[in-house]
């Protein structure tokens, strides 16, 4: 569960850091280095999705559980 936690913090910086990109440049990192909405771009915009539902949930947890 560790690495799932650790990967997930990770990939929802990376899509954190890439949306601050696109909202202050107009740039898109995953589109311009993996091509715009191919395969694999589209891969990794679902798993940093998933990855930010991933910590929502666990942050949710976290926070009931100190209640």
């Amino acid at each position: 569960m560790r690495i799932l936690r650790i990967t997930a913090f990770i990939l929802t910086v990376i899509g954190a850091i890439n949306w601050g990109l696109v909202g202050f440049f107009g740039l898109d990192l995953v589109a311009g280095f993996l091509g715009d909405m191919s395969a694999i771009s589209r891969t990794i915009y679902i798993l940093i999705g998933l990855s930010g539902f991933y910590s929502l949930f666990t942050l949710y947890h976290y926070i009931t559980e100190e209640i």
